[in-house]
């Protein structure tokens, strides 16, 4: 009889901790979620305001909700460029 005591308090111990496992693994998953979500959201580097983008001439940039400042990926400034260089703007005629 003690044997299946301490078969039955063995297994309660494994499924009260994995219990507590599964409810840890879960608030983590929830931590990391929120922190992921929160990563997609890009700050100013200017006045730490969030940056939104928009399309420009069907170039997408992002523009600062407190400064309006305008930030530009990789390869975004040579297509404005070339587009206002088509047009004959000035702009364009800068980076020739």
């Amino acid at each position: 009889m003690p044997i299946e005591l301490d078969d039955r308090g063995r297994a309660l111990e494994n499924e009260y901790f994995h219990r507590k496992e599964k409810e840890l693994l879960e608030k983590m998953k929830a931590k990391i979620g929120g922190e992921e979500a929160k990563d997609l959201q890009k700050q100013c580097p200017k006045c730490d305001g969030t940056l939104y983008e928009t399309d420009y001439e069907n170039i997408t940039i992002d523009v600062c909700d407190k400064c309006t400042g305008v930030w530009l990926d990789a390869g975004e400034l040579a297509q404005i460029a070339a587009k206002d260089e088509e047009k004959g703007g000035w702009f364009g005629g800068l980076f020739k």
